[in-house]
């Protein structure tokens, strides 16, 4: 690929993903760095650039993921100025209020910012990405995923609400849709999952209380964005490593279901029109 390969990384502002967008530029690409607000945009893509990042390789992206509304601007406005989309990184995640909280679009806080937002957004830029030779798609997911299990009778936690069970669902049904992504989406030609390790971010207090360096989190996800890197499709890595998702996470039957009322739950059989 002679052209710099494009990368859309969500929740670039803070943490693994600011680190991951310092190293993925350093690796010759340009990264359309997202965040939830301007002020976060403009603060992030300072702290960049004054870390040394050549600021002609780094594109402001805005969208609060609590919003499908915002979700879907971003995508119109990547899919418009981006004559291709190389790799899409997904991963923007809260680790979920103590309480529950719902979105305006009528969704528990945690499914919608850490599944079914990077599940439209990835699903509108599937044509941004059919535009590309890699095509790929990077769900940073959890090793928490293993603990999860998708409540289909109450998505939303409106009965029961745990903050722990809520965040491991997300990154279940988001390892579940890397095995969709490499399995019926012909538009997407790679997908990985990985879970970059128990890292000192600000989500830490969420699930641990000791943490790795940030820049050791970033590693992984950034070396799998690396679109001269080869990657097991529809893999699931554990740091550097391929390992072995949960068992729900590769089920086809659970999959596809999970799929369909995705669909649903996000008016995308809808927005295609």
């Amino acid at each position: 690929m002679n052209e710099s390969p494009t990368v859309l990384l969500t929740g670039a502002s803070d943490g693994i993903g600011f680190e991951t967008a310092r190293l993925l530029v350093a690796q010759g690409c340009t990264v359309i760095a997202h965040a939830r607000t301007p002020e976060e945009s403009d603060e992030s893509c300072d702290r960049l650039v004054k870390s040394g990042v050549d600021a002609r390789k780094l594109r402001p992206a805005v969208a609060d993921f609590t919003d499908l509304r915002e979700v879907i601007d971003l995508a119109v406005t990547v899919a418009e100025t981006c004559p291709r989309l190389d790799v899409l990184v997904n991963n923007a995640a809260i680790t979920g209020p103590q309480g529950r909280a719902v979105t305006k679009d009528g969704h528990e806080q945690t499914i919608q910012v850490n599944y079914l937002a990077p599940y439209l957004l990835t699903r509108l830029l599937e044509d941004a990405l059919d535009r590309s030779e890699v095509s790929r798609v990077v769900n940073v997911s959890s090793s928490l995923h293993r603990g999860g299990r998708i409540n289909w009778n109450d998505l939303n936690w409106k009965r029961r609400y745990n903050r722990g069970a809520a965040y491991a669902q997300s990154k279940l049904a988001l390892t579940m849709m890397t095995t969709a992504l490499a399995e019926f989406r012909p538009k997407v030609r790679e997908a990985v999952s990985v879970h970059p390790g128990v890292i000192a971010t600000r989500m830490l207090p969420g699930y641990s209380y000791r943490g790795r360096p940030v820049a050791e989190g970033a590693e992984p996800v950034a070396r799998l964005a690396d679109p001269a890197a080869k990657v097991l499709n529809g893999g699931y890595y554990d740091g550097r490593l391929p390992a072995r998702a949960s068992a729900t996470a590769v089920d086809p039957g659970g999959v596809r279901k999970l799929w369909s009322l995705t669909e649903r739950l996000t008016l995308f059989d809808r927005r295609q029109a």
